[in-house]
Formats: structure tokens, sequence, C-alpha cells
């Protein structure tokens, strides 16, 4: 086993991460930019793991996952990077791995440049994400079909161009009831609600998109009717692993925060760095930050290298969203009172990092597949 990054990485890392920097200098308050989007197509993170002949780097699932978590590290604004990671993963992967050469063709280069963002319509208000049972319906028509139903917390809702949606398309096909299909925003009979109120990732806008007979030719389904529930998983795949190297940032961010706050403030008439129950704080928090890395990292290898990564992606997904939540608590206690001031934005971090152990699945969800995959 190799530990080591090549030279390649890690020049690649630290240009990802100090053009990040620029990035954090507008305020997560400001809201979705295009000129930040533009900036992140700059850096590479929107068609990192698309092969290069559709505008892409060609990155398999570690480089693309060195990416993100560069720039979690460089840039405070989590949300706009996990505007990037839903774009890219969750509805970008799924084109690459799944559709005809004609959509590829047509769609991948804009989605890559930034010229388009992507939606990914997937959840709904009572089914939550439960692909095999979804209320949104896909009827057959000469041509296409017509999608009816609703989805909530689509992310990148309000300003997508291009939306990755999941339909039912036969309620008595088991695995394969359900369809994937690319939907542009010009669709008639298609409505993207305003964005959500939320507490954290706020520059991620998420909103309702409805869908009333809306067309949807033959050509934009994504893999074969039928087959949803396999596109969706496999982009789930790449989501639970990658997207969470951004968390992976964030903690390398906030322990350096707490390193240097920790070393400059005084308390009882020392530092509060030589005061043992803060040092042992910050111990854990890099205990955790290396555990969920190397796991990280492992799934990432996995998906490479053609195995199957199941059971490290789920391990991966609980340790590091489990650890960022601790990691910014802890970082809330070391600042203290400054911890709950938005001037310094910790606070912040944490809201970003509560919802880690609820979307891609929850954390209840990641052990039930771990013991399955341990054969319980």
């Amino acid at each position: 086993m190799d530990f080591s990054r090549s030279a390649e990485q890690q020049q690649r890392y630290a240009r990802v991460k100090s053009a990040a920097r620029d990035l954090s200098a507008g305020s997560s308050a400001a809201g979705f930019r295009r000129r930040d989007w533009t900036g992140l197509a700059a850096m590479g993170l929107l068609g990192a793991a698309v092969p290069q002949e559709y505008g892409g780097s060609g990155f398999g699932a570690l480089d693309t996952a060195l990416l993100f978590e560069a720039a979690g590290e460089g840039c405070a604004d989590n949300g706009l990077l996990f505007a990037a990671a839903a774009h890219l993963f969750a509805c970008v992967r799924p084109l690459v791995e799944f559709a005809s050469e004609e959509i590829r063709k047509a769609l991948l280069p804009a989605l890559c440049s930034g010229e388009w963002i992507a939606g990914n319509a997937m959840t709904e208000p009572e089914s939550g994400s439960d692909v095999s049972r979804l209320a949104t319906r896909a009827t057959k028509v000469d041509g296409g079909y017509l999608l009816d139903g609703v989805k909530s917390f689509v992310s990148n809702g309000p300003v997508a161009d291009l939306y990755v949606t999941y339909a039912t398309t036969d309620p008595q096909g088991a695995y394969f009831n359900t369809t994937a299909f690319a939907v542009d925003k010009d669709s008639p009979g298609l409505v993207a609600g305003p964005p959500m109120e939320k507490s954290g990732l706020t520059t991620c806008q998420s909103s309702q998109v409805v869908f009333t007979r809306c067309f949807v030719p033959d050509d934009r389904v994504i893999a074969s009717p039928g087959q949803g529930q396999l596109v969706f998983q496999t982009s789930m795949q790449w989501e639970r692993c990658c997207l969470f190297a951004i968390y992976l940032g964030q903690q390398e961010r906030l322990i350096g925060q707490c390193v240097q706050h920790v070393r400059e403030r005084r308390q009882f008439g020392k530092r509060l760095a030589d005061i043992q129950p803060v040092a042992d704080r910050l111990a854990e928090m890099r205990l955790r930050l290396e555990s969920g890395r190397l796991l990280l990292y492992r799934a990432c290898a996995e998906i490479d290298s053609g195995q199957d990564p199941s059971l490290w992606i789920s391990l991966a997904k609980l340790a590091v969203s489990e650890a960022a939540v601790a990691t910014a608590l802890d970082a809330t206690r070391i600042f203290g009172g400054r911890g709950y001031l938005k001037e310094y934005g910790i606070e912040e971090q944490l809201r970003d990092a509560l919802p880690a152990t609820t979307f891609s699945g929850t954390s209840d969800i990641q052990r039930q597949l771990i013991a399955r995959g341990m054969g319980l």
C-alpha cells in the first residue's frame, strides 16, 4: 500500500486549494453567483470525473476526491462546493456511465465548462429517496414520455439548466420499475419552485420541481427504460464517496483554525494549548479526520480498481459525516463564546456539517448497509 501522493497530485492539490480561497472571498450570505460557478469550472471541479473527449479531466474517483478535498480546505463556502458535487456526482456521472453517445456529446461539454448547471430530481415529499416507491409517473406516449409528479430538495433546483429526473414507468416492475431522464429546464410542464430556506449549505439552492404532463423525448432516457434504480445507485456510489471529501477539507481547515486559536488565546494565566483537555480535544479531532480520510481513499481505490466498493463507501460515508459534525461541535467549544459569533465563521461550519449525516443516505442506513456487507 502506497499512502503518498504523487508530485502531480500534490501540485494539483495546492493549486486548487489556493484557487478555492478566492471563492471564499465572497460571503455565502450572498447566495449563488454564476461567477463562482465559472470559477469552479476553471478549477476543474465540474468535469473532474468526465472523460476528456467530452470536456472533462478524465480523473478517477481518488483524484476527483482529492480535488474536492483541496477545495474544501481552501473554501469556507461549503454550500457552493456541495452544489458542484451534486452537479457532478448525482447528475453528470449518470450521463457519463449510462447515457447514449448522442446525449453525452450534446450535454457533457456544457456541464463541464460551467455553462450549464445540473439538478438531481430524485427525492419526493412522501417517499424521500426511496427510488423503488416514487410517486412521480412517466407515461409512455408517441415519441417519448409524459412526466407527472413533485420532486423535493432538488439541489441546484432554482438555477438548473438540466434535471436528471427519476420516475416510475412500470409500477409492477419490481427492481425495473423506474426510469431516469435528462430533462431541459425549458420543457413545457416543468416548474422549479423558489429556494427553500435552509440553516446550512445555503449557497446550494434547493427547491421543489413540479412536472405536469411534461414531455420528455425517447432520446433523453438515461440507460434503458426500467434501469433507473441502477442509474441512481451507481451515482450514489460516487456521491457517498467523493462528495464527502469536501468534509475532509473542512475538518482540516477547522483544525488549523483551532490550533491557531489555542496557541494565541490565554485563559487562567496560560495558553489554551497548554490546558490538557483542550489538547485532548484537538487530538480527537485529528484522529477522526485521519481515520475517515483513510476509509474514503480506500473506497475511492475500490471504485478505480473496478472492485465492489459498497462496504468501503458506507464505512467512509458514515465515518466522515459523523466526524464532520463532531469536529464542528468541538471547534465551537474550543472557540467558546466566539464560536457562536458569525464573524468567526465557526457556527456556519457547524450548520453546514449537520446535514452530512442525513443526505446521501442517513447514518442509520449506512450502518444497515455495513451490516449487510458483513453477511448479517
